[in-house]
Protein backbone atom coordinates (compact mmCIF):
# COMPACT_ATOMS: atom_id res chain seq x y z
CA UNK A 1 0.00 0.00 0.00
CA UNK A 2 1.30 3.43 -0.95
CA UNK A 3 1.51 6.09 1.74
CA UNK A 4 1.98 9.84 1.80
CA UNK A 5 5.65 10.54 2.42
CA UNK A 6 5.87 14.30 1.88
CA UNK A 7 3.65 17.38 1.65
CA UNK A 8 5.21 20.68 0.64
CA UNK A 9 3.68 24.16 0.72
CA UNK A 10 4.82 26.36 -2.17
CA UNK A 11 4.13 30.10 -1.91
CA UNK A 12 4.81 32.10 -5.06
CA UNK A 13 3.77 35.41 -6.60
CA UNK A 14 3.99 35.35 -10.41
CA UNK A 15 1.86 38.47 -10.87
CA UNK A 16 -0.27 37.63 -7.81
CA UNK A 17 0.08 35.37 -4.79
CA UNK A 18 -0.66 31.65 -4.92
CA UNK A 19 -0.29 28.90 -2.33
CA UNK A 20 0.07 25.35 -3.64
CA UNK A 21 0.20 22.06 -1.75
CA UNK A 22 2.30 19.32 -3.38
CA UNK A 23 1.77 15.83 -1.95
CA UNK A 24 4.18 12.99 -2.74
CA UNK A 25 3.55 9.27 -2.16
CA UNK A 26 5.91 6.37 -1.45
CA UNK A 27 5.41 5.36 -5.10
CA UNK A 28 6.79 8.79 -6.09
CA UNK A 29 3.44 9.99 -7.45
CA UNK A 30 2.73 13.67 -6.85
CA UNK A 31 -0.51 15.65 -6.67
CA UNK A 32 -1.23 19.38 -6.59
CA UNK A 33 -3.87 21.30 -4.64
CA UNK A 34 -4.62 25.04 -4.63
CA UNK A 35 -4.53 26.62 -1.15
CA UNK A 36 -4.88 30.26 -2.21
CA UNK A 37 -7.11 32.56 -0.14
CA UNK A 38 -6.88 36.03 -1.63
CA UNK A 39 -5.38 38.50 0.85
CA UNK A 40 -5.01 35.83 3.56
CA UNK A 41 -2.65 33.43 1.78
CA UNK A 42 -0.14 33.00 4.60
CA UNK A 43 -2.88 32.05 7.08
CA UNK A 44 -3.68 28.98 4.96
CA UNK A 45 0.02 28.22 4.38
CA UNK A 46 0.54 28.20 8.15
CA UNK A 47 -2.56 26.09 8.80
CA UNK A 48 -1.27 23.51 6.33
CA UNK A 49 2.36 23.56 7.42
CA UNK A 50 1.79 23.64 11.17
CA UNK A 51 -1.41 21.65 11.60
CA UNK A 52 -2.32 19.55 8.54
CA UNK A 53 0.89 18.26 6.97
CA UNK A 54 1.95 16.35 10.12
CA UNK A 55 -1.39 14.52 9.97
CA UNK A 56 -0.90 13.45 6.35
CA UNK A 57 2.41 11.64 6.58
CA UNK A 58 1.86 7.89 6.52
CA UNK A 59 -1.78 8.08 5.41
CA UNK A 60 -3.14 6.13 2.45
CA UNK A 61 -3.56 8.65 -0.41
CA UNK A 62 -6.36 6.57 -1.94
CA UNK A 63 -8.69 7.12 1.04
CA UNK A 64 -9.89 10.54 -0.06
CA UNK A 65 -13.25 10.54 1.74
CA UNK A 66 -11.73 9.30 4.99
CA UNK A 67 -9.02 11.98 4.85
CA UNK A 68 -11.63 14.67 4.16
CA UNK A 69 -13.73 13.63 7.16
CA UNK A 70 -10.63 13.30 9.35
CA UNK A 71 -9.47 16.83 8.60
CA UNK A 72 -12.97 18.34 8.86
CA UNK A 73 -14.31 16.60 11.96
CA UNK A 74 -10.97 15.97 13.63
CA UNK A 75 -10.12 19.65 14.03
CA UNK A 76 -13.29 20.25 16.10
CA UNK A 77 -13.23 23.91 14.94
CA UNK A 78 -15.09 23.37 11.69
CA UNK A 79 -15.59 25.39 8.52
CA UNK A 80 -14.35 28.89 7.87
CA UNK A 81 -12.31 30.01 4.84
CA UNK A 82 -8.86 29.12 6.19
CA UNK A 83 -9.79 25.60 7.31
CA UNK A 84 -11.86 24.77 4.23
CA UNK A 85 -9.24 26.12 1.80
CA UNK A 86 -6.61 23.96 3.48
CA UNK A 87 -8.84 20.89 3.30
CA UNK A 88 -9.58 21.71 -0.36
CA UNK A 89 -5.88 21.72 -1.18
CA UNK A 90 -5.40 18.27 0.35
CA UNK A 91 -8.53 16.89 -1.30
CA UNK A 92 -7.68 18.22 -4.76
CA UNK A 93 -4.10 16.93 -4.55
CA UNK A 94 -5.38 13.46 -3.60
CA UNK A 95 -7.77 13.41 -6.57
CA UNK A 96 -4.81 14.39 -8.78
CA UNK A 97 -2.81 11.47 -7.36
CA UNK A 98 -5.70 9.03 -7.75
CA UNK A 99 -6.06 9.97 -11.41
CA UNK A 100 -2.35 9.50 -12.05
CA UNK A 101 -2.34 6.10 -10.31
CA UNK A 102 -5.39 5.00 -12.32
CA UNK A 103 -4.05 6.47 -15.55
CA UNK A 104 -7.28 8.44 -16.00
CA UNK A 105 -8.26 12.11 -16.07
CA UNK A 106 -10.14 13.15 -12.93
CA UNK A 107 -13.41 13.61 -14.80
CA UNK A 108 -13.45 9.86 -15.54
CA UNK A 109 -13.08 9.11 -11.83
CA UNK A 110 -16.14 11.32 -11.21
CA UNK A 111 -18.35 9.26 -13.51
CA UNK A 112 -17.28 10.50 -16.92
CA UNK A 113 -18.38 13.38 -19.08
CA UNK A 114 -21.92 14.68 -19.19
CA UNK A 115 -20.77 17.24 -21.79
CA UNK A 116 -17.66 17.83 -23.86
CA UNK A 117 -16.76 21.27 -22.53
CA UNK A 118 -17.81 23.85 -19.95
CA UNK A 119 -19.20 27.16 -21.24
CA UNK A 120 -17.36 30.07 -19.65
CA UNK A 121 -17.97 33.77 -19.29
CA UNK A 122 -15.43 36.53 -19.73
CA UNK A 123 -15.11 39.82 -17.85
CA UNK A 124 -15.77 42.90 -19.96
CA UNK A 125 -15.39 46.30 -18.33
CA UNK A 126 -14.77 49.95 -19.04
CA UNK A 127 -14.04 53.26 -17.42
CA UNK A 128 -17.15 54.53 -19.21
CA UNK A 129 -19.91 53.12 -21.40
CA UNK A 130 -17.95 53.49 -24.65
CA UNK A 131 -15.00 51.53 -23.25
CA UNK A 132 -17.32 48.82 -21.96
CA UNK A 133 -19.01 48.43 -25.35
CA UNK A 134 -15.62 48.13 -27.06
CA UNK A 135 -14.62 45.46 -24.56
CA UNK A 136 -17.85 43.53 -25.13
CA UNK A 137 -17.06 43.57 -28.84
CA UNK A 138 -13.57 42.21 -28.12
CA UNK A 139 -14.93 39.26 -26.15
CA UNK A 140 -17.50 38.49 -28.83
CA UNK A 141 -14.73 38.45 -31.44
CA UNK A 142 -12.82 35.99 -29.24
CA UNK A 143 -15.77 33.61 -29.41
CA UNK A 144 -17.26 34.04 -25.95
CA UNK A 145 -20.93 33.14 -25.72
CA UNK A 146 -21.34 34.67 -22.25
CA UNK A 147 -19.93 37.98 -21.02
CA UNK A 148 -20.08 39.82 -17.70
CA UNK A 149 -20.43 43.61 -18.00
CA UNK A 150 -19.15 46.14 -15.44
CA UNK A 151 -18.53 49.88 -15.90
CA UNK A 152 -17.12 52.53 -13.60
CA UNK A 153 -19.86 54.51 -11.89
CA UNK A 154 -19.30 58.25 -12.44
CA UNK A 155 -18.09 59.81 -9.22
CA UNK A 156 -17.57 56.43 -7.49
CA UNK A 157 -13.91 55.43 -7.60
CA UNK A 158 -14.81 52.24 -5.75
CA UNK A 159 -16.67 50.76 -8.74
CA UNK A 160 -16.23 47.00 -8.74
CA UNK A 161 -14.88 44.91 -11.61
CA UNK A 162 -13.26 47.54 -13.82
CA UNK A 163 -10.01 46.26 -15.26
CA UNK A 164 -6.85 48.33 -15.44
CA UNK A 165 -4.53 46.60 -17.90
CA UNK A 166 -4.92 43.10 -19.31
CA UNK A 167 -5.91 41.22 -16.13
CA UNK A 168 -8.29 42.40 -13.42
CA UNK A 169 -6.66 42.02 -10.01
CA UNK A 170 -8.24 43.95 -7.14
CA UNK A 171 -5.68 42.75 -4.55
CA UNK A 172 -3.13 45.36 -5.48
CA UNK A 173 -1.77 47.10 -2.37
CA UNK A 174 0.52 46.25 0.56
CA UNK A 175 -2.19 47.70 2.81
CA UNK A 176 -5.89 47.73 1.89
CA UNK A 177 -6.95 50.54 -0.42
CA UNK A 178 -10.05 52.33 0.85
CA UNK A 179 -12.57 53.00 -1.90
CA UNK A 180 -15.59 55.32 -1.75
CA UNK A 181 -18.90 53.85 -2.88
CA UNK A 182 -22.31 55.35 -3.66
CA UNK A 183 -25.18 52.89 -3.89
CA UNK A 184 -27.49 55.62 -5.19
CA UNK A 185 -25.18 56.49 -8.08
CA UNK A 186 -24.73 52.81 -8.95
CA UNK A 187 -28.47 52.10 -9.00
CA UNK A 188 -29.01 55.06 -11.33
CA UNK A 189 -26.16 54.13 -13.66
CA UNK A 190 -25.95 50.33 -13.94
CA UNK A 191 -29.28 49.84 -15.78
CA UNK A 192 -28.27 52.46 -18.36
CA UNK A 193 -25.02 50.79 -19.37
CA UNK A 194 -26.49 47.30 -19.37
CA UNK A 195 -29.28 48.61 -21.59
CA UNK A 196 -26.63 50.11 -23.89
CA UNK A 197 -25.00 46.69 -24.21
CA UNK A 198 -28.26 45.07 -25.34
CA UNK A 199 -29.10 47.95 -27.68
CA UNK A 200 -25.78 47.61 -29.48
CA UNK A 201 -25.26 43.84 -29.46
CA UNK A 202 -28.73 42.36 -29.11
CA UNK A 203 -29.66 39.12 -27.35
CA UNK A 204 -27.55 36.50 -29.13
CA UNK A 205 -25.21 36.04 -26.16
CA UNK A 206 -25.56 35.64 -22.40
CA UNK A 207 -25.16 38.87 -20.41
CA UNK A 208 -24.13 38.73 -16.74
CA UNK A 209 -23.66 41.40 -14.09
CA UNK A 210 -22.03 41.35 -10.63
CA UNK A 211 -23.44 43.50 -7.81
CA UNK A 212 -20.72 42.21 -5.44
CA UNK A 213 -22.76 42.10 -2.21
CA UNK A 214 -23.38 45.87 -2.16
CA UNK A 215 -27.17 46.20 -1.96
CA UNK A 216 -29.85 45.60 0.62
CA UNK A 217 -32.54 43.05 -0.34
CA UNK A 218 -34.95 45.91 -1.12
CA UNK A 219 -32.41 47.65 -3.36
CA UNK A 220 -31.53 44.37 -5.07
CA UNK A 221 -35.18 43.60 -5.78
CA UNK A 222 -35.64 47.05 -7.29
CA UNK A 223 -32.56 46.61 -9.50
CA UNK A 224 -33.65 43.15 -10.59
CA UNK A 225 -37.04 44.48 -11.72
CA UNK A 226 -35.40 47.22 -13.78
CA UNK A 227 -33.19 44.65 -15.53
CA UNK A 228 -35.85 42.06 -16.36
CA UNK A 229 -36.32 43.15 -19.99
CA UNK A 230 -32.55 42.79 -20.55
CA UNK A 231 -32.81 39.03 -19.85
CA UNK A 232 -29.67 38.76 -17.76
CA UNK A 233 -28.17 35.29 -17.44
CA UNK A 234 -27.79 36.24 -13.78
CA UNK A 235 -27.49 39.05 -11.26
CA UNK A 236 -24.57 37.98 -9.07
CA UNK A 237 -24.17 38.47 -5.31
CA UNK A 238 -26.98 41.03 -4.95
CA UNK A 239 -26.66 41.23 -1.15
CA UNK A 240 -24.43 39.71 1.55
CA UNK A 241 -25.47 36.10 2.05
CA UNK A 242 -24.85 35.63 5.76
CA UNK A 243 -28.63 35.94 6.16
CA UNK A 244 -29.86 33.35 3.68
CA UNK A 245 -33.47 34.29 4.41
CA UNK A 246 -32.89 37.74 2.87
CA UNK A 247 -32.84 36.22 -0.60
CA UNK A 248 -36.52 35.37 -0.27
CA UNK A 249 -37.34 39.08 -0.50
CA UNK A 250 -35.26 39.45 -3.67
CA UNK A 251 -36.84 36.34 -5.21
CA UNK A 252 -40.33 37.69 -4.55
CA UNK A 253 -39.47 41.07 -6.07
CA UNK A 254 -37.95 40.03 -9.42
CA UNK A 255 -37.67 37.27 -12.00
CA UNK A 256 -34.06 38.19 -12.82
CA UNK A 257 -32.00 35.02 -12.05
CA UNK A 258 -29.84 35.19 -8.93
CA UNK A 259 -26.33 33.76 -8.45
CA UNK A 260 -24.36 33.68 -5.22
CA UNK A 261 -21.68 31.72 -3.40
CA UNK A 262 -18.07 32.64 -4.22
CA UNK A 263 -17.38 33.37 -0.53
CA UNK A 264 -19.11 30.20 0.72
CA UNK A 265 -17.07 27.52 2.49
CA UNK A 266 -19.50 24.63 2.98
CA UNK A 267 -22.87 23.18 2.12
CA UNK A 268 -24.26 24.79 5.27
CA UNK A 269 -23.66 28.26 3.82
CA UNK A 270 -26.14 27.57 1.02
CA UNK A 271 -28.43 24.77 2.27
CA UNK A 272 -31.47 27.05 2.69
CA UNK A 273 -30.72 29.02 -0.48
CA UNK A 274 -30.79 25.77 -2.44
CA UNK A 275 -33.53 23.77 -0.73
CA UNK A 276 -35.94 26.71 -0.67
CA UNK A 277 -34.89 27.62 -4.20
CA UNK A 278 -34.00 31.21 -3.35
CA UNK A 279 -31.22 31.25 -5.98
CA UNK A 280 -30.77 29.98 -9.53
CA UNK A 281 -26.99 29.43 -9.58
CA UNK A 282 -24.56 28.32 -6.87
CA UNK A 283 -21.10 29.88 -7.31
CA UNK A 284 -19.03 28.03 -4.70
CA UNK A 285 -15.47 27.22 -5.78
CA UNK A 286 -13.42 24.06 -5.50
CA UNK A 287 -10.62 25.92 -3.69
CA UNK A 288 -12.65 27.49 -0.88
CA UNK A 289 -15.33 24.84 -0.34
CA UNK A 290 -13.36 21.82 0.76
CA UNK A 291 -12.21 20.60 -2.65
CA UNK A 292 -13.77 18.35 -5.26
CA UNK A 293 -15.28 16.01 -2.64
CA UNK A 294 -17.34 18.64 -0.86
CA UNK A 295 -18.18 20.83 -3.86
CA UNK A 296 -19.67 17.78 -5.56
CA UNK A 297 -21.95 17.34 -2.53
CA UNK A 298 -23.16 20.90 -2.94
CA UNK A 299 -23.75 20.41 -6.66
CA UNK A 300 -25.62 17.15 -6.05
CA UNK A 301 -27.91 18.89 -3.55
CA UNK A 302 -28.45 21.74 -6.01
CA UNK A 303 -29.46 19.32 -8.75
CA UNK A 304 -32.41 18.10 -6.66
CA UNK A 305 -33.79 21.65 -6.55
CA UNK A 306 -33.06 22.67 -10.16
CA UNK A 307 -30.29 25.03 -9.09
CA UNK A 308 -27.42 25.11 -11.57
CA UNK A 309 -23.70 25.59 -11.08
CA UNK A 310 -21.68 28.70 -11.87
CA UNK A 311 -18.39 28.29 -10.02
CA UNK A 312 -16.10 31.16 -9.10
CA UNK A 313 -13.05 31.15 -11.37
CA UNK A 314 -11.24 34.47 -11.02
CA UNK A 315 -7.46 34.86 -11.06
CA UNK A 316 -7.38 34.55 -7.26
CA UNK A 317 -7.54 30.81 -7.96
CA UNK A 318 -4.53 29.13 -9.50
CA UNK A 319 -4.63 27.00 -12.68
CA UNK A 320 -4.74 23.98 -10.34
CA UNK A 321 -8.19 25.05 -9.11
CA UNK A 322 -9.25 25.97 -12.62
CA UNK A 323 -8.37 22.49 -13.85
CA UNK A 324 -10.22 20.84 -10.95
CA UNK A 325 -13.29 22.99 -11.61
CA UNK A 326 -13.41 22.04 -15.28
CA UNK A 327 -13.09 18.32 -14.51
CA UNK A 328 -16.08 18.65 -12.17
CA UNK A 329 -18.02 20.96 -14.52
CA UNK A 330 -18.10 18.45 -17.36
CA UNK A 331 -19.46 15.68 -15.13
CA UNK A 332 -22.39 17.26 -13.27
CA UNK A 333 -25.84 17.20 -14.92
CA UNK A 334 -26.83 20.61 -13.53
CA UNK A 335 -23.85 22.56 -14.87
CA UNK A 336 -24.69 26.15 -15.76
CA UNK A 337 -21.55 28.14 -16.54
CA UNK A 338 -17.94 28.57 -15.39
CA UNK A 339 -16.25 31.87 -14.59
CA UNK A 340 -12.95 32.23 -16.47
CA UNK A 341 -10.60 35.19 -16.45
CA UNK A 342 -7.45 33.50 -17.67
CA UNK A 343 -4.04 33.89 -16.08
CA UNK A 344 -1.11 36.12 -16.91
CA UNK A 345 1.99 34.93 -18.81
CA UNK A 346 3.94 35.19 -15.54
CA UNK A 347 1.53 32.77 -13.88
CA UNK A 348 2.00 30.32 -16.72
CA UNK A 349 5.74 30.35 -16.15
CA UNK A 350 5.00 28.60 -12.85
CA UNK A 351 1.84 26.61 -13.67
CA UNK A 352 1.42 24.74 -16.95
CA UNK A 353 -2.20 23.60 -17.29
CA UNK A 354 -3.38 21.50 -20.22
CA UNK A 355 -7.06 22.43 -20.26
CA UNK A 356 -8.02 24.32 -23.44
CA UNK A 357 -10.25 27.32 -24.21
CA UNK A 358 -12.10 26.96 -27.53
CA UNK A 359 -15.19 28.73 -28.82
CA UNK A 360 -16.16 30.11 -25.45
CA UNK A 361 -15.76 26.85 -23.52
CA UNK A 362 -13.07 25.14 -21.45
CA UNK A 363 -12.16 21.54 -22.22
CA UNK A 364 -10.47 19.41 -19.54
CA UNK A 365 -7.11 17.76 -19.98
CA UNK A 366 -7.02 14.15 -21.13
CA UNK A 367 -3.84 13.54 -19.11
CA UNK A 368 -4.06 11.38 -15.98
CA UNK A 369 -5.05 13.40 -12.92
CA UNK A 370 -5.77 17.11 -13.20
CA UNK A 371 -3.32 17.78 -16.02
CA UNK A 372 -1.36 20.62 -14.41
CA UNK A 373 2.41 20.79 -13.91
CA UNK A 374 4.20 23.15 -11.49
CA UNK A 375 7.76 24.42 -12.07
CA UNK A 376 9.24 24.80 -8.58
CA UNK A 377 12.35 26.58 -9.86
CA UNK A 378 10.16 29.16 -11.59
CA UNK A 379 8.02 29.48 -8.46
CA UNK A 380 11.10 30.31 -6.41
CA UNK A 381 11.81 33.30 -8.67
CA UNK A 382 8.59 35.00 -7.53
CA UNK A 383 8.59 35.55 -3.74
CA UNK A 384 5.46 36.38 -1.79
CA UNK A 385 4.29 40.01 -1.91
CA UNK A 386 1.77 41.35 0.63
CA UNK A 387 -1.37 42.26 -1.34
CA UNK A 388 -4.78 43.07 0.09
CA UNK A 389 -8.25 43.46 -1.34
CA UNK A 390 -9.79 46.93 -1.01
CA UNK A 391 -12.09 48.08 1.78
CA UNK A 392 -15.29 49.91 0.81
CA UNK A 393 -16.55 53.05 2.51
CA UNK A 394 -19.67 55.12 1.96
CA UNK A 395 -19.36 58.83 1.35
CA UNK A 396 -20.06 59.46 5.06
CA UNK A 397 -16.98 57.43 5.99
CA UNK A 398 -18.69 54.29 7.30
CA UNK A 399 -17.43 50.87 6.16
CA UNK A 400 -19.50 49.21 3.46
CA UNK A 401 -19.43 45.78 1.83
CA UNK A 402 -16.75 45.72 -0.82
Amino acid sequence: MATITDAKIIVTSPGRNFVTLKITTSDDVTGLGDATLNGRELAVASYLRDHVVPLLIGRDPARIEDTWQYLYKGAYWRRGPVTMTAIAAVDTALWDIKGKVAGLPVYDLLGGKAREGAMVYGHASGGDVAELLDDIARFKELGYRAIRAQAAVPGSPGSYGVRHGQVYEPANAALPEEQIWSTEAYLDFAPTYLTAVRERFGFDFHLLHDVHHRLTPTEAGRLGRRLEDLRLFWMEDPTPAELQESFRQIRQATTTPIAVGEVFNSIWDCERLITERLIDYIRASVAHTGGITHLRRIFNLAELYQVRTGSHGATDLSPVSMAAAVHLDVTVPNFGIQEYMGHSPLTHEVFQPSYELRDGALYPSEAPGLGVELDEEAAARFPYEPKYLPVGRRADGSVHDW
